[in-house]
């Protein structure tokens, strides 16, 4: 009599390596499937790096590390003693919900309509700076933009004594390679307007007398210090109502300025938006060795390719203000989502940055020492540039 046992044996396994073969394709055609839905969805649903990086980050680093830490307990090794597992419950519970156990903006965020204008991500702290007392833009009517009140010419003048200005050591010989510009031209201030001690920040704005006398300082500044500057002073509020666009459109039509600017000359490499924040004199005023200033902040837009290279310029002219103006800027934050613009026209260039330039209650003698600082610095980084370029 045959034994049938080799066969029963041979039986088994083609049964498994069929199962093994079966379940192999069905996850192939099943991650196909899956790859094919991802890539033809709408834009706004697909997975994308920024999607993967928001979610990493939402995460605390030590959670990543001990997440990692379970496969390579070596990894784990890198933290604090003191360092302490996240609970599971509650990396599951911010995994499903979005919300971060212990910052309530995360719960109120996606709640409160408008809530976005009043959030950031605050990536340098100046001296005072938290989440109270971030720059706030304020969105007036656009007939508003567009008054140009009749200003007394003494609101104008610098009462301080002119500098004596020493010939430069280096210059860009005649090569203009600063842009500066105004996407919110109109935005003005009190003192400036006539209206010092005014109560209604919402009046800091004018067609004529604006932010742009402080583009035009800061322009002078720098080519005092050899750099070469061009400074645009476009109405933004008469191209808005030209175009029938509202405030919001601003950045749209200030990116066609920049454009042009970039067109028409390649030595272009540093862009500069300058702005002035709706706070009031306490948030936007220090004093400096006896002297006010006003004080600055540097914002960073998250949603776009030059978003690091834009976050370590502004970090790096931070830390030189810090060193030689303590107290003066108030730090670097950067802003992304709904709500915001998110890019401020920073992706034309890895060197671009907006500035806002102290507040609604600032003069223009508080707003010329903070130009001669900002100047300083931004003739520092550039010519250290230079150098280690050459």
């Amino acid at each position: 009599m045959k034994s049938s046992s080799p066969r029963l044996f041979g039986d088994t396994s083609s049964r498994q390596i069929r199962l093994i073969s079966f379940f192999t394709v069905s996850g192939l055609i099943f991650l196909f499937i899956v790859a094919g839905v991802i890539s033809s969805s709408e834009t706004k649903y697909q997975l994308s790096s920024s999607m993967l990086h928001d979610w990493i980050t939402s995460f605390s680093t030590e959670a990543m590390v001990y997440g990692m830490g379970t496969e390579n307990h070596y990894l784990t090794q890198v933290l604090p003693e003191e360092s302490e597992p996240p609970a599971f419950s509650l990396v599951m519970f911010q995994f499903i919900t979005s919300v971060k156990p212990g910052d309530i903006r995360s719960l109120l965020g996606g709640e409160l309509p408008g809530f976005a204008l009043y959030d950031a991500k605050i990536h340098v702290a100046g001296e005072g700076t938290n989440f109270t007392n971030l720059p706030v833009e304020s969105a007036p009517p656009l007939d508003d933009l567009l008054k140009e009140r009749e200003v007394p010419t003494e609101k104008l003048e610098i009462q301080d004594s002119k500098d004596q200005v020493t010939p430069p050591l280096q210059t860009t010989n005649g090569k203009k390679v600063a842009f500066i510009y105004h996407s919110h031209s109109y935005e003005s201030y009190l003192p400036l307007l006539g209206l010092e001690g005014e109560k209604n920040a919402d009046l800091a704005n004018d067609g004529k007398t604006n932010i742009t006398l402080v583009g035009k300082l800061l322009g002078e500044e720098l080519e005092d210090r050899g750099i070469g500057a061009q400074v645009d002073d476009s109405n933004m509020g008469a191209l808005l109502n030209e175009k029938g666009l509202e405030h919001g459109s601003a950045y749209d039509v200030s990116r066609t300025i920049v454009q042009s600017a970039v067109a028409s000359n390649d030595d272009f490499n540093l862009f500069i938006d300058i702005h002035r924040d709706s706070l009031r004199a306490k948030d936007t005023t220090v004093t400096i060795n006896n002297e006010e200033y006003a004080r600055t902040v540097f914002v960073i837009g998250e949603e776009n390719p030059n978003y690091e290279k834009n976050l370590a310029l502004a970090k790096e002219l931070h830390a030189a203000l810090k060193a030689e103006f303590p107290g003066l800027s108030r730090g670097v934050i950067s802003k992304k989502g709904k709500g915001v613009d998110g890019i401020y026209n920073q992706d034309l260039s890895p060197n671009a940055m907006l500035i806002e330039m102290g507040g609604v209650d600032n003069n223009l003698e508080q707003l010329s020492r903070t130009v001669k600082a900002i100047a300083d610095v931004i003739s520092e980084h550039y010519w250290g540039t230079e150098k280690v370029n050459k």
